[in-house]
């Protein structure tokens, strides 16, 4: 039975119009006369100076949204808020579109995604774990609701699309007004591509001449690592590069004027899984560089805000312009296209990027009204009371201090790990435990526990794995995770703003290890900084077998640490660690930190602590 049932080969759509697919297949978004040419503006074509008639248009793009439609945050019950102030939600991305389109022309303007938009708030797995899309007669998930309403017109896949498994991207799929893209992610019986690989949106000029706007979908090949579980045997993901490389092409021979990207791929040509798989990760200015025929490219996955970066393709001499919004919605791009009429055919003449600011403008009633019993619903089910504490912990020190609450998640992992083998051929080895602080503001009150609280120690929805390594493996994984820190001589001020994330080694690729005790000496060279490294009092024994509790995303690999994906599983887990911790806290009914946390490991230099 083929994977998709719903496979296509691509769709095009003129605005306005209806809307055929390749294998027959009606395209629902423009079918419905949402398309960008439902609306009316004036037109952004004028004739004037130049050889030829000239049109412009728009095209604005999000990425990374991670389930955010409101201006909220559910960890916190409260609005989102930042340093930076900025503000978070399709609500507020709605506004900025309706203010493009006005300006613009609804009809010349389209409107696309990069990717990762179903995984990140409680709201999204709410509608996939607790509510599921996918029951009988189950509700439509809020971030369909709201980019149906908002009239997307494509989005590519992101790798958080399968966290939560096929079925589910299906479901979540089958509900959007518009196509979800991933020319790279291949059914891996047939290799033919398991979603649409592009569309092409034909966009009315006042000339009668009309444009055809291609956008091709491509996803991270890092899929194959990250969602092994869900993936393996059924879908496989080739490089961004070699697949753009095989389809724009034919985009163009298909009379593509303008060919767009979206890519859920950042731009740096770093793939933090190593060589693990032979295609880059950040592969978008690969892509732009190497592959011709490309004049934008929508850039995904890596958080990270780029207006407008101009590469050079290497064989055309051309500008492609890449640019990344920042994620959650945080920001709109806005690719601005001008085309000239000459010699029988539309020719790009110039393409500009920017990007627009969510927290300038207000919420759009339409979404917070469409999505306003999702949201209370899921606000009630966070603030439930799970337990109490006996103290306050947090995690605003846990970036370089050994902090209770981060010994919380490790005692859960190794209790889950020890009861799942007990009485088996395991059950004699000592069990150690990885974790890491996932985010800076996460804590637990003294007094009532809720679930956002506990969940807020876990945004992601990793499960829990028992992986067999010797005392060596775990030293040297270790010594890996402690290239985090900026090294820092002995004597010279600590500035805790300036002492983590070397080499922009994000928080969530540190990890700390339970089970034993060390140093870890910032003063050295990265490769000898963990120093009296002891288990049970003496020094670890490089032959001594350990069972490491840890979670699928490092065990299938993410963030190549060594030895773990290649290391034996004892046991797996098929729940979220998250709701494990969640499950814990309301069997103990009291989290008490005096029960369970240690100081493990601390920060030195030449063997004077830091803190």
């Amino acid at each position: 039975m083929p994977l998709n049932r719903r496979t296509f080969l691509g769709s095009t759509a003129a605005t306005g119009a209806g809307v055929a697919l390749a294998g027959g297949v009606a395209g629902p978004a423009e079918a419905a006369g949402r398309g960008p040419g439902a609306g009316h503006g004036h037109d952004g074509g004028h004739g004037g100076a130049g050889k030829g008639k000239r049109y412009s248009f728009t095209v604005m793009g999000t990425t990374d949204l991670h389930g955010n439609v409101f201006n909220w945050d559910y960890f916190t019950d409260k609005e989102f808020d930042d340093a930076a102030h900025n503000d978070v939600g399709l609500a507020k991305i709605s506004t900025l579109v309706d203010q493009v389109r006005e300006e613009k022309g609804r009809h010349n303007t389209l409107l696309i995604d990069a990717g990762d938009t179903i995984q990140g708030t409680q709201l999204s797995y709410y509608y996939a774990k607790v509510d599921p899309i996918t029951a009988a007669r189950g509700p439509v998930h809020p971030m369909a609701q709201a980019m149906n309403a908002i009239s997307y017109d494509a989005a590519a896949l992101g790798n958080h699309e399968f966290n939560y498994g096929i079925p589910v991207l299906r479901k979540f799929e089958e509900q959007c007004r518009f196509p979800l893209l991933g020319a790279n992610a291949l059914d891996a019986k047939t290799l033919k591509p398991a979603f649409a690989p592009y569309v092409i949106k034909k966009l009315r000029t006042p000339f009668g001449r009309e444009v055809k706007v291609a956008v091709l979908g491509l996803t991270n090949p890092g899929i194959a690592i990250w969602d092994k579980a869900n993936v393996q045997g059924k879908m496989t993901f080739p490089g961004l590069e070699e697949q753009a490389a095989k389809w724009v092409p034919k985009l163009r021979s298909m009379g593509a004027d303008v060919v767009l990207v979206s890519a859920h791929s950042g731009t740096d040509g770093s793939s933090s899984y190593g060589d693990q798989l032979p295609y880059v990760e950040n592969a978008a200015t690969l892509v732009a560089e190497r592959v011709p025929g490309i004049d934008a490219i929508l850039v995904g996955h890596a958080h990270v805000e780029i207006p407008e970066r101009r590469v050079v393709n290497k064989e055309s001499g051309k500008d492609v312009v890449l640019s990344e919004p920042l994620k959650w919605g945080q920001r709109l791009t806005l690719f601005d296209v001008d085309l000239v009429w000459e010699r029988g055919s539309w020719t790009v003449e110039r393409v500009g990027s920017r990007v627009l600011n969510s927290n300038t403008v207000a919420e759009d009633k339409k979404i917070t009204r469409l999505l306003s019993d999702e949201h209370r619903k899921v606000v009630a089910y966070v603030n439930q009371v799970i337990g109490t504490s006996t103290a306050a912990m947090s995690t605003a020190d846990a970036p370089w201090k050994d902090e209770p609450i981060i010994d919380l998640i490790n005692h859960v992992q190794v209790e889950t790990v020890k009861a799942a083998l007990a009485g088996g051929e395991w059950a004699g080895l000592p069990v150690l435990s990885q974790a890491s602080c996932f985010s800076r503001t996460a804590g637990i009150p003294a007094g009532d526990v809720t679930i956002r609280a506990a969940a807020g120690l876990y945004p992601f929805e990793n499960t829990l794995e028992a992986r067999l390594l010797t005392g060596a493996q775990i030293l040297e994984y270790l010594e890996y995770s402690v290239r985090y820190y900026v090294r820092t001589a002995a004597g010279a001020p600590v500035d805790t703003s300036k002492l983590t994330n070397a080499d922009s080694i994000p928080d969530y690729n540190y990890d700390v290890v339970s089970g034993l005790t060390y140093e870890i000496d910032i003063a050295k060279p990265v490769g000898s900084r963990i120093v009296n490294a002891r288990f049970g009092g003496a020094a670890v024994d490089p032959a001594a077998k350990f069972v490491l509790a840890v979670n699928n995303y490092r065990a299938s690999g993410g963030g190549n640490f060594p030895h773990v994906a290649a290391a034996q599983q004892l046991w797996a887990n098929s729940d979220e660690i998250r709701n494990t911790i969640i499950g814990w806290v309301r069997e103990a009914g009291t989290v008490d930190a005096g029960a369970f946390a240690s100081v493990d490991w601390k920060l030195t230099r030449d063997g004077t602590p830091v803190f």
